[in-house]
Formats: C-alpha cells, structure tokens, sequence
C-alpha cells in the first residue's frame, strides 16, 4: 500500500493510479482540502506520491498543509522510502530538500511538449524503466504550470530536461523522484484544467489548439503513465 497526497479533487491519481493498480499497487488517497490528516511518517505505507495542484509550492496560507507535506516528503528521502512528486509535487520535493522554487520567468507552460532523458536516466532505476517501457529517450509529455524549479536540491541529479523549463525530472537521494510533467492527466481531466485557466486567468489563449495537441497524444498519454507507474511499481519490490 502507498501513500497518495491529493491538493485538489481536479488532480486525482487518475491515469497513473489506474496503472498502479494494474501492477497490483493498492493506494491509500489522503485529501487534505478535505480535512484529511496527513501522517508524521510513512511506517505503515510501502511508497509514497504527491500529486499536482493549482497553488503554488509555497503557498502555506492558501494551502496550510504543505508544510505538513513538504516535512513528509523530506522524511520519505531521509528514510528511502519510494516517492515520487507530479508537478506541484514535483516543487514541494525540491523546496522540501533545499531547491529553490519561483514564478517561471517563461510564463505558463501549458499543452504538449517534448521532454528528453540525458544518458545520465539510462541507469536510473525509475527513469531508465520509463526510457526501455517507452523505447525512446524523448516522449511527449502533458504540462499545466506556471512555477518552475530554479535551483535543484543539494546532490539531486537532474534526468530528464525540456525546452521551456529544464528541470522536467530529477531523483532526490536513491529513492525520490519526481516529474514536472503530468503523466497521469486523461484527456478529460486536462480539459477541466484548460477551462478553468481561460476563464480564471486568460489563458491559455488558444484552448481549441491546446486541446487538439492533447486529443492528437491520447495513446502515447496512455503509455507514458503506465510506464511511470511500472517505474514506480518496480521500486516497490
């Protein structure tokens, strides 16, 4: 059983808790939105994912949790239990570990990028089993984000880079890993997300083009998230 954290009930598990599932992975889902307590340790729980959100990862007062989440996560390296951060939670891993966190200087990365592994994710035990899953050491990936990681946390190695933002996936100690990117948004959830951001903050500014490029990768989306979810599943035992 893992421990799954969920900042909002549009960023659930979805595609990559399906494909844990399929590889036998039970999941426990604490939603602290929702007044769930989050644990002091990971005792009871074999790995741990911290999924993607709207606030940003340091946004304490909208979020009074992530403190909570941040020491979790910090405690879940020190003690080598499997985690794996998705976008804000990819954030919440760096901050946790002494990386630094901003507005991305870029903007909003929002639709399908192309994201590569450097020859360094060859031997990584999580990112070299997405790269053989996939056959590739480039795939297309889903991102809905406007903060972007600037300075990676002491001895972290960077794995899988981007265009936009460089520091699309990272390990943390032997067992932390953690990716910009949403490999487990369906087209439907990406959707939501798409709404919202036009009618909240403008954009993104073409939501029709965003959403084509979204429905064009619906089974490459498929395969990405089962083989981060096979990743993940192997580091479970």
């Amino acid at each position: 059983m893992i421990l799954v954290v969920e900042h909002e009930s549009t960023c659930p598990p979805a595609l990559f808790g399906d494909g844990l599932a399929s590889f036998g992975i039970g999941s426990q889902i604490v939603r602290p939105y929702r007044g769930d307590r989050l644990p002091e340790d990971l005792d009871e729980y074999a790995g741990l994912v911290v999924l993607g959100g709207e606030m940003a990862a340091w946004d304490d007062e909208v979020a009074p949790w992530l403190p909570a989440v941040r020491a979790l996560m910090s405690r879940a390296v020190s003690d080598r239990v499997p985690t794996l951060g998705i976008c804000l939670g990819a954030q919440l891993l760096a901050l946790a570990c002494g990386g630094e966190v901003v507005r991305g200087s870029a903007g909003f990365e929002i639709g399908v990028t192309t994201v590569t592994a450097l020859p360094e994710a060859d031997a990584d035990p999580y990112f070299g089993v997405i790269g053989d899953r996939l056959g590739s050491a480039q795939w297309p990936v889903r991102h809905f984000h406007g903060d972007a990681i600037t300075v990676l946390p002491p001895g972290a190695e960077l794995l899988v880079t981007g265009k936009v933002y460089p520091h699309q996936g990272f390990r943390v100690g032997e067992n932390a890993w953690a990716v910009q990117y949403h490999p487990e948004v369906p087209d439907d959830g990406f959707g939501e997300w798409v709404v919202k951001g036009a009618a909240s903050n403008g954009l993104p500014a073409d939501p029709q083009a965003v959403m084509a490029q979204v429905h064009a990768t619906q089974q490459i989306q498929a395969q990405t998230s089962l083989a981060h979810a096979a990743a993940f599943a192997a580091q479970l035992g």
